[in-house]
């Protein structure tokens, strides 16, 4: 597997890049940021993972996430993927919520988005052996965390990938989108009309179905305008006390929904993160 270099500069004594490279998951080109601290010089470090939300790209967090400096402190890489296959053949809506920037991190089974739509696959399997391959990751000891759309992606690939990560956790995440307005949009396009195929990618069911992490790190914002709507934190929090999940959510006083709310909190999150992989 190759890649090409887009940017490279450096940051906090490490190096902050963005590579492109022709997958085979979504049967184009897709992009990805990575930052690797100073520490990487001298061999691998421990990896943590951001899915991104609704409309984002590698972009957002890179410029706006704030996660450099507590990266370089604690000696964690950083990888930020897209969140959708894009471009010219690609499908698309003209909606901010199906298509190009809204994957949903699943495979898409249904048309038009099947023959590009396969971010589960790409973002577990794919961009981490490509990652593995050419830096110096440490692939033993990873976290992974997301916002919003990408918080959803967070908690159901770590449920069901429970021994990979050592450590997750998710700001505003969707946690059961089969019961709220932008799940009950995008699973059917992408899965079809049968709910029992949704579950697989519904945090919340799947912890009602068995699925088991040891901890789960959540904040999310008070003043959040998707809040009540669509995140509702408190389905997640009845799951995990039922299943037995030592879930800290953390409901941060006047935060919204954007960058301002997770930039505030980013290094927090890696250095919780950072007490789980380096230990």
């Amino acid at each position: 597997m190759t890649f090409e270099t887009v940017e490279l500069h450096k940051a906090h004594e490490g190096l902050q890049g963005v590579y492109r490279h022709a997958s085979t998951a979504t049967g184009g080109s897709m992009t990805f940021a990575l930052y690797l601290p100073p520490q990487a010089r001298a061999g691998k470090v421990p990896l943590v993972t951001y899915l991104s939300g609704l409309t984002c790209s590698h972009a957002n967090v890179m410029d706006k996430g704030e996660y450099r400096k507590a990266a370089a402190e604690h000696g964690i890489a950083i990888l930020c993927p897209d969140t959708s296959p894009r471009g010219e053949g690609v499908a698309n809506d003209d909606a901010y919520d199906l298509g190009q920037g809204a994957g949903f991190y699943v495979d898409a089974t249904q048309a038009p988005w099947a023959p590009h739509f396969n971010m589960w696959t790409y973002v577990t399997e794919e961009l981490p052996a490509l990652v593995a391959a050419h830096f110096p990751l440490d692939m033993n000891r990873q976290g992974i965390t997301g916002h919003s759309m990408g918080g959803h992606g967070a908690l159901t690939v770590a449920l069901r990938h429970p021994g990979r990560f050592r450590s997750v956790s998710a700001f505003a995440p969707i946690v059961a989108p089969a019961r709220v307005p932008w799940g009950r949009k995008a699973f059917p396009a992408y899965l079809g009309a049968d709910p029992a195929k949704w579950r697989r990618h519904d945090a919340v069911a799947l912890i009602e179905d068995g699925a088991r992490l040891a901890e789960i790190l959540v904040d999310q914002g008070t003043a959040d305008n998707f809040l009540e709507g669509q995140l509702k934190p408190e389905l997640l929090k009845a799951a995990c006390d039922r299943a037995g999940i030592d879930l800290t959510l953390r409901l941060q006083e006047g935060y919204d929904h954007s960058y301002h709310f997770i930039s505030t909190f980013m290094a927090s999150h890696i250095g919780w993160h950072a007490m789980r992989l380096k230990s």
